[in-house]
């Protein structure tokens, strides 16, 4: 592993240039549904290829986050009142894609007395009757670790559920401060021990983590029984003071470092580079997962 420090853009971090066609075909159907993604909300550098393959990871509970971390494009303050149509439309969306594989998440509505819990678990319910056949992950907020909001969601049956740590421990207070480390790492456990999906998480590097720490973070999460990993580059979504600056970015070299210590960890799948977002290849990663059970099951028989 490595902990230099680097600032200036590497000459190998690229990407193609978008497909506006596609960008502006997407666009014009998730306005016409009222619906929003985290594709757009969170400035992704994979829009252009998700977008072009119609893919995209619904953003539910409006786009007004309740908190203001740092690292995020997504615009804090007093949320929207939550949609009542918004699974359906969801759904709806998903059925005209013909998606056989949807990623779901939200912002944080620490302001409901659910936290969005049960808009997930609609959601979940209104995707499964339109598209029987389409497997569902959603990325989670902590929900403040609220048992019965954890329970709306594992009850939902989702194939995958994730929830992001985001970080390394040191760095919650100064960049994260709503957030709790060990919150979000007791919701994993809490996950794991209720639920039949694969839990799923992941965290940026690039925020002024050291590498040690960042062993610390992946020993935390094999041990709290994740089954994959997202590993990605921070980008900072603007200069302003209110979003920390990259720190460092990491080289291809370092980011295959950490996927090969998650997996020595035991944490089964592990997805780790510059361009890796939390949905980044998430029907391949599901897939792959599924192939392990399976040979794994042959294996025992």
């Amino acid at each position: 592993m490595e902990s230099y420090q680097k600032t200036v853009l590497p000459s190998w971090f690229k990407q193609e240039i978008p497909d506006q066609k596609a960008i502006e075909s997407m666009r014009g159907l998730l306005k016409e549904a009222g619906l929003h993604t985290v594709c757009q909300n969170a400035h992704c550098p994979n829009i252009g290829e998700c977008w072009k393959n119609n893919t995209a990871t619904f953003l539910i509970l409006g786009n007004i986050c309740s908190r203001s971390c740092r690292f995020c494009a997504v615009q804090s303050g007093g949320p929207l009142k939550v949609n009542p149509q918004e699974p359906l439309q969801v759904a709806l969306a998903v059925k005209k894609l013909g998606l056989k594989y949807v990623v779901v998440t939200s912002v944080t509505r620490d302001d409901l007395e659910d936290k969005g819990s049960r808009q997930f678990a609609r959601t979940i319910a209104e995707i499964r009757t339109l598209n029987p056949d389409t497997h569902i992950e959603v990325l989670i907020p902590d929900f403040l670790n609220d048992a019965q909001s954890l329970r709306d969601v594992v009850l939902a049956s989702p194939d995958v559920i994730g929830h992001n740590m985001e970080m390394v421990k040191r760095l919650y207070s100064s960049v994260r401060p709503q957030a709790l480390y060990g919150r979000s790492l007791a919701v994993l456990r809490t996950l794991k021990k209720t639920s039949s999906a694969l839990i799923k998480s992941g965290f940026m590097v690039g925020l002024g983590e050291t590498d040690e720490e960042i062993k610390v973070l992946i020993e935390d999460l094999a041990k709290a029984g994740c089954d994959i990993l997202t590993v990605g580059q921070y980008l900072a979504p603007s200069v302003s003071k209110r979003h920390v600056p990259v720190s460092r970015y990491v080289s291809l070299e370092g980011f295959e470092s950490y996927r090969q210590y998650a997996l020595s960890m035991g944490i089964k799948n592990v997805v780790s580079g510059p361009l890796v977002r939390s949905s980044f290849l998430a029907e391949k990663i599901f897939q792959d997962c599924h192939h392990q059970e399976t040979e794994t099951i042959y294996a025992t028989q």
